[in-house]
C-alpha cells in the first residue's frame, strides 16, 4: 500500500493537504441525524482555506448545528492569505499569517437575498468583531487554549497532520470526544492505533471511492497512478476514521466460498488459514482466518470477531495471550510478526474469526 506522495510529505514534514467539498459531504450526510444539536471543532482548519468549515458553515441551519468553531495554524502555508482578516483592533482588514480562530453560533440572511449561503457567513465574519479572535498561541491543537476549545466541542472532524495522527488520536480518546477524521489505512496495524480498532473503540467511515482521493496540495504531484488533476494531488490508501455509528458498519457481508486446505494454506507462523481476497472468507471454516487489511471496509462487528493483526511489530505489541490463541511462532521471514506463507513473507494481515451466531445463521440459510 505504499504511496509515493504520502511517504515523500511525512519525510518533509509537508501535511497541507486539503479535501475537496464533494468528498466531505459524501461522507458525512450518512451521518446527518447525528449532527443536530451538536457543536462541531475543526481544529486543523483554516477557515476560509478549509472545505470543512465551508460545508458545516452551508449546511449549519438545514443540519441544526448548535456552534461551528473553526482554528487556524499559524504554521501553515496558507494561513490567513486566501480573506484579508479584520479583528476587533483593527480598523482595517490585511491579509497575514496568524493564528485564529471563528466560532460561529448563527447563520442568517446576512445580505437579505433570501438564501443563507457563504456570502452570508463572509458577511458576519465581517460584520460581527467577537465571532473571529486571535489566539494567544500558534494554533496547535496540542495548546491549552486548543484543548479548552476540544473540553467544549461535542464532535471533531478534520483531515489532520498524518504525521501526527498517532498523537491526534489519543488526545481525542482523552478527551472522550466523537470524531470523524482522514487518515492513512496504514495506521490500521500502527501498534498504537490498533487496539482501538480490535476493541471497537475506532472504526472505519464509509470511504473514498475505490481507496484513494484527491486532494488540494501546494506540493507536487508524484503518485504514480493515473487520474491526476490540475492542482491536485492522488494519494491511495486514505481512509475515513470514526466512532460515530453508520448503517454500513452492521451490513452483513455475504460468503459463498467453502473451506478447501488446498486454497486456504496455513501459515507457517500463525494456526491462521490465509484468505487473499475478503470476498472469499469460507462460509463453513470456524477456525482463525487472515485477511487483507482492506477487510476493514467490510467489517461487522456482529458478524466476526478482530482477533489482532499480522504485521512487523505483532511480536512486540500483541499481549500473550493472544500470541497464545495465534498460535505465533517466531520465524527467520517475520520481521517481528509478519505472516510466513511457504517461507515467503506476506503484507499485513487482520487475524477474524466468524463469530458462532454467523455460524449458525450461516448454516440455516444452506439447509
Amino acid at each position: 500500500m505504499a504511496n509515493n506522495n504520502l511517504h515523500a510529505a511525512k519525510a518533509a514534514k509537508k501535511d497541507e493537504f486539503y479535501t475537496r467539498l464533494e468528498d466531505i459531504a459524501a461522507e458525512l450526510r450518512h451521518y446527518r441525524d447525528f449532527f443536530r444539536g451538536k457543536s462541531v471543532l475543526c481544529n486543523c482548519d483554516d477557515p476560509y482555506e478549509s472545505n470543512f468549515f465551508k460545508f458545516f458553515a452551508l449546511n449549519f441551519n438545514s443540519w441544526g448545528l448548535r456552534r461551528l468553531v473553526a482554528t487556524c495554524y499559524d504554521g501553515s502555508p496558507v494561513a490567513g492569505r486566501e480573506l484579508p482578516l479584520k479583528f476587533a483592533d483593527e480598523e482595517e482588514p490585511k491579509k497575514l499569517r496568524t493564528a485564529y480562530k471563528i466560532v460561529i453560533t448563527e447563520v442568517p440572511d446576512m445580505n437579505g437575498d433570501g438564501a443563507t449561503d457563504m456570502a452570508d457567513v463572509d458577511c458576519l465574519i465581517r460584520n460581527r468583531a467577537n465571532v473571529l479572535t486571535r489566539l494567544s498561541g500558534n494554533g496547535d491543537f496540542r495548546s491549552a487554549e486548543c484543548i479548552e476549545m476540544l473540553r467544549e466541542a461535542d464532535v471533531v472532524v478534520t483531515n489532520p497532520p498524518f504525521s501526527l495522527f498517532r498523537e491526534y488520536v489519543a488526545q481525542l480518546m482523552e478527551y472522550g470526544k466523537k470524531f470523524l477524521i482522514i487518515g492513512s489505512q496504514n495506521a490500521i496495524t500502527n501498534k498504537e492505533f490498533f487496539p482501538l480498532i480490535q476493541a471497537d473503540r475506532v472504526w472505519l467511515g464509509i470511504g473514498f471511492k475505490g481507496g484513494a482521493a484527491h486532494f488540494y496540495s501546494r506540493y507536487e504531484d508524484t503518485a504514480t497512478a493515473g487520474d491526476h488533476r490540475e492542482g491536485m494531488i492522488r494519494v491511495s490508501g486514505v481512509v475515513w476514521y470514526t466512532n460515530i455509528d453508520h448503517k454500513r458498519r452492521h451490513e452483513t457481508l455475504d460468503l459463498y466460498k467453502r473451506y478447501s486446505q488446498a486454497e486456504f494454506p496455513f501459515y507457517d507462523n500463525y494456526n491462521a488459514i490465509n484468505v487473499s481476497k475478503t470476498a472469499e472468507i469460507p462460509l463453513d471454516y470456524d477456525g482463525i482466518i487472515g485477511v487483507p487489511v482492506t477487510f476493514m471496509d467490510k467489517y461487522n462487528p456482529g458478524q466476526f470477531e478482530i482477533i489482532w493483526q499480522g504485521s512487523g511489530n505483532t511480536r512486540a505489541s500483541a499481549p500473550k495471550a493472544v500470541l497464545e490463541r495465534l498460535g505465533y511462532k517466531p520465524h527467520k521471514e517475520d520481521r517481528g510478526g509478519c505472516p510466513v506463507l511457504n517461507g515467503k513473507r506476506m503484507y499485513s494481515r487482520i487475524f477474524i474469526k466468524r463469530r458462532q451466531n454467523e455460524n449458525r445463521t450461516q448454516q440455516n440459510q444452506d439447509l
